[in-house]
């Protein structure tokens, strides 16, 4: 069922809290477990000692999401919630009853996923309303494996047409702004925002997003959560809409680094059908969970990427902030290098993301998915149902050169091979395991703000910088297409969460999340927004 303002399916979508809310509620006994921010392994927990049933839980997340995302608050995170969450709930419970073990380590875990990856029953927009009645006929590799493992797909999330979001404010017909529930008059950060402010409302435990420029560290860092963009290659693309394939990659992203590390124990391996996850052979750890070590941080060599958040682009409190989270890695252990430098960085121009690379993939994935309506990039183009924002992108696109000739993105991928060598010669050179910088040089934008100029004196587009939405660091990961991550590391401004930025060299996953576990735990940053606050049981029934 698709949530929107429409009054029809609003009152559907009640309907439905309405009769899974009796579902529920048919064991009498049960005590009511409390969902917000709980983790994996708090689940788990009271699902073997009997505390709670996947039912119960789902229940609770189902009347969070009635109170709080179409209404109240009006967070707006997701597009479709799951209609047989409480069936595929008492299915698990069933199972747990009948073996006493739990399916897999997601066992009775309601998962958020980002509306363009494929899950079956459920219909994929990738936030285009022209897409909003397909549905397609397989789980994607990622959903299929949240599924084996126990997990429990309860809504997909909002997200910016086609995943052409950064600090966005959520740019799609089909869903419109999201709303950081920190402070609702600010944007989630694109283009996974409906995953990210879904979770930081706990209206699941774990999500999915997708990060092609920083599409799961700008939503991490804006909601408070944990955020990984793996190697290219280390999780499967397959069943998930593309943007840049040299690029895209599907990523964790959960309250807390553990929780994170269990999804991405899920999710990560080879696909047969994903050619680029052949290169992860020999690089995926055995469990990124069991590498977590509050300790760390003690003895390992940071990098402090100062070049790419200086006062020129930097909101001044950002830079002063992180003076303050180096003064915490070196609390909890960390060697840090201050005087770190990436010679020629600035000299090599920003690799871009190209209308001949998204025409090339959007064919191939539309190949695959006979049915699917508007079934060319110059269908989509000419249906003229993009929101205002995407439609020009789109319409270049249409005319753009093949890959092979197009000049654009031949450069770009000369830059980006540029990157790594230089990345890997200077990180060599000062023996840095990782670098650190923040995740965003300014504070959240303002819904609906997109080109208010950050300078004192103004300049003409295209170089009007910076901007709220064009402040991010994440462009640096990207271009690698090294794995980097996005940690809690305080809230500035009006409550607006900030996050901490680790950069690893390829495949090195598992040393990054074990220092953003060791920061976590040293700090303890995340807590619940006050916009949506517990249930209590006269509005959970209201809700319902």
């Amino acid at each position: 069922m698709v949530l929107t303002r429409n009054p029809a399916l609003l009152c559907a979508a009640r309907s439905l809290i309405a009769a899974t809310a009796l579902y529920a509620a048919s064991s009498a006994a049960q005590a009511a477990f409390p969902v917000e921010e709980t983790s994996i392994a708090a689940l788990q927990a009271a699902y073997l000692g009997g505390k709670a049933s996947a039912v119960e839980v789902v229940q609770a997340h189902l009347a969070r999401i009635a109170a709080y995302d179409k209404q109240g608050p009006l967070i707006n995170a997701l597009i479709t919630v799951n209609p047989k969450a409480l069936e595929d709930a008492a299915a698990l419970d069933a199972a747990l009853k009948q073996t006493g073990k739990p399916v897999g380590p997601l066992h009775g875990v309601p998962v958020l996923i980002k509306d363009n990856l494929d899950a079956a029953g459920m219909p994929m927009t990738s936030g285009f309303q022209g897409w909003k009645n397909y549905y397609p006929p397989a789980d994607s590799p990622v959903v299929a494996k949240i599924k084996a493992a126990g997990g429990i797909i309860i809504a997909k999330a909002s997200l910016s047409e086609f995943a052409r979001g950064g600090g966005d404010n959520i740019n799609s017909v089909v869903s419109g702004y999201a709303r950081n529930p920190y402070n609702t008059a600010f944007a989630t950060g694109g283009s996974s925002g409906g995953t990210g402010a879904g979770l930081a409302a706990s209206f699941g435990v774990v999500g999915i997003g997708t990060d092609t420029g920083g599409s799961v560290r700008m939503p991490a860092a804006h909601n408070a959560l944990a955020g990984l963009r793996p190697t290219v290659g280390l999780v499967s693309r397959s069943g998930m809409v593309p943007l840049n394939s040299v690029r895209d990659t599907a990523g964790p992203m959960a309250r807390s680094v553990e929780d994170m590390a269990i999804l991405l124990d899920v999710i990560a391996g080879i696909d047969a059908e994903d050619a680029a996850t052949a290169r992860a052979k020999g690089h995926i750890a055995k469990s990124y969970r069991a590498v977590l070590k509050p300790d760390a941080l003690k003895g390992a060599r940071l990098g402090v990427l100062r070049q790419v958040f200086t006062d020129k682009v930097a909101d001044p409190r950002v830079i002063a902030h992180f003076d303050q989270t180096i003064a915490e890695l070196r609390a909890a252990g960390a060697t840090v290098i201050e005087d770190f430098k990436v010679e020629g960085f600035e000299q090599i121009p920003r690799p871009p993301q190209t209308q001949a690379r998204l025409k090339d993939d959007l064919t191939k994935f539309i190949a695959k998915h006979p049915g699917i309506p508007f079934p060319s990039v110059e269908a989509i183009a000419k249906s003229k149902l993009l929101h205002p924002l995407h439609q020009a992108g789109f319409d270049v696109a249409v005319i753009a050169k093949p890959v092979a000739e197009d000049a654009e993105t031949i450069e770009g991928a000369a830059n980006e091979q540029r990157y790594r060598e230089i990345f890997t010669k200077a990180m060599d050179a000062a023996k840095v395991d990782a670098l650190v910088f923040p995740t965003w040089a300014q504070l959240p934008a303002i819904n609906g703000d997109r080109n208010t100029q950050l300078i004192a004196e103004p300049k003409p587009a295209p170089n009007a910088g910076p901007t709220a939405l064009g402040s991010s660091l994440t462009f640096v990961g990207s271009s690698l297409q090294w794995p980097a991550l996005s940690v809690p590391s305080g809230y500035l401004g009006e409550g607006l969460p900030v996050g901490l930025q680790i950069l690893g060299r390829a495949w090195d996953e598992a040393r990054i999340i074990r220092y953003a576990y060791a920061y976590q735990q040293a700090t303890h940053y995340r807590h619940a927004p006050a916009s949506v606050p517990p249930l209590s049981p006269a509005v959970a029934s209201l809700a319902k």
